[in-house]
């Protein structure tokens, strides 16, 4: 079946660009699509789908925006627009993949609709910015951005060849297919730390012997999003959440929160979950110089030269274990927590330089005290690495799934 791959940009500022795409794209076997997001006046390049009506799927009036003098107001809604018609395209089986070209502003429009896309549905996007740190434009998204070295502003010898490439990578995104396997499994999620890894590979051992598969996230915050985005995306069917130390960054202001609604995504989606407060005895900061200065007096531990780790105090375990359990008691599925008793992480075991259990209690005390009626609280007396410890967290994983 020919794929067909949508062409999304502002046709009445760069239409022959984009017209020069759309060649190039078709040149390779590939079908086009071209949705217009423009407000200035009639593109260059016909559209399939007009700007009135990606202005009509953001609830706004595009004769109201050509005044130009609404550009703020034009840009918020092509953008709710164009998400929503990328949306559908998809779901209608019409979109197989997505490109833009441009500035700022386009890069802003065009990237709110690639986010609209589940992951793994190839994305372009050509954009002036690129290089830079774009994570306000990709979110979680794999959103692919190639620097148009010129602005996208008209043809010549540069752009020209900037265009060709950028339509050989749509082209073979679309058209290249992994192989399947034979009999796809279930997947569930886990997160981990360098300070959980021997815990988290040994559950994911006994997950993948049971017929499911694991993928694991590496808990900096961008993991954290990234492994609740899948979840939201509804590819997930279960959530083993055994590194919850992103919640510490966000309760001490360390580098690697990933937002107050961490360990929401599995409740709101309504899949089974075991969660363990791992690796929430440190708060990360990135060299010892950056650690805050009313931390300086803290248990600091240099993990290497650009990430240094604060041991977390008690009172803030007791709001790491409230936020636990109010992120539980929201799921409509079943889900259980399972405290490791004797430390929960490597350095907080007898003897190590985090081990502070005195601290790990307020934790536990908290999401005892929290949790609502109907969730299993499993009190294990090992470490976090401990080989039962792993094997007792992938049992109740299985159990909840089945």
């Amino acid at each position: 079946m020919t794929k067909t791959v949508v062409i999304l940009g502002a046709m009445d500022t760069k239409g022959e660009d984009f017209g020069y795409l759309k060649d190039l794209i078709e040149a390779h076997g590939v079908k086009t699509l071209v949705v217009d997001f423009g407000v200035m006046g009639m593109g260059a390049l016909k559209a399939d789908i007009s700007a009135e009506e990606i202005a009509a799927a953001g609830d706004g009036d595009l004769a109201y925006f050509r005044t130009g003098a609404h550009k703020d107001e034009a840009m918020a809604i092509m953008a709710r627009g164009a998400a929503l018609i990328a949306r559908r395209l998809y779901d209608e089986g019409r979109l197989d993949g997505i490109i833009s070209m441009g500035g700022s502003g386009n890069t802003s429009v065009a990237a709110a609709a690639m986010r609209a896309l589940p992951v793994g549905v190839p994305k372009v996007m050509v954009s002036t910015l690129a290089g830079g740190d774009m994570s306000a434009y990709t979110g979680m998204k794999d959103i692919t951005f190639m620097p148009s070295i010129v602005d996208v502003s008209g043809l010549n010898r540069i752009s020209k060849r900037i265009y060709a490439n950028a339509a050989g990578a749509i082209a073979g995104m679309v058209k290249t297919e992994i192989p399947r396997d034979t009999a796809e499994r279930p997947l569930i999620v886990a997160s981990m730390f360098g300070n959980t890894t021997v815990a988290v590979n040994r559950a994911k051992q006994h997950l993948e012997a049971a017929g499911y598969e694991v993928l694991v996230f590496h808990a900096t915050g961008t993991g954290g999003r990234a492994m609740e985005g899948l979840i939201s995306d509804g590819y997930i069917v279960g959530s083993l959440d055994m590194t919850t130390t992103e919640l510490a960054d966000e309760v001490c202001g360390g580098v690697f929160s990933a937002g107050a609604d961490r360990g929401l995504a599995a409740s709101r989606a309504g899949i089974p979950a075991v969660i363990v407060p791992g690796c929430v005895d440190m708060a990360n900061f990135h060299g010892i110089e950056t650690v805050p200065e009313k931390y300086k007096d803290r248990n600091l531990y240099a993990w290497n030269p650009n990430v240094t780790l604060m041991r977390t105090n008690a009172e803030e375990n007791r709001r790491i274990g409230e936020m636990l359990a109010a992120a539980a008691n929201a799921s409509s599925a079943p889900v259980e927590f399972v405290l490791p008793l004797r430390g929960v992480s490597m350095l907080d075991s007898e003897g190590q330089r985090f081990y502070d259990p005195a601290a790990d209690r307020a934790c536990f005390e908290a999401i005892k005290a929290n949790v609502r009626r109907g969730i299993a609280v499993h009190e294990v007396d090992h470490n976090i690495n401990d080989a039962e410890f792993a094997d007792f967290c992938a049992a109740r994983m299985i159990d909840l799934l089945r």
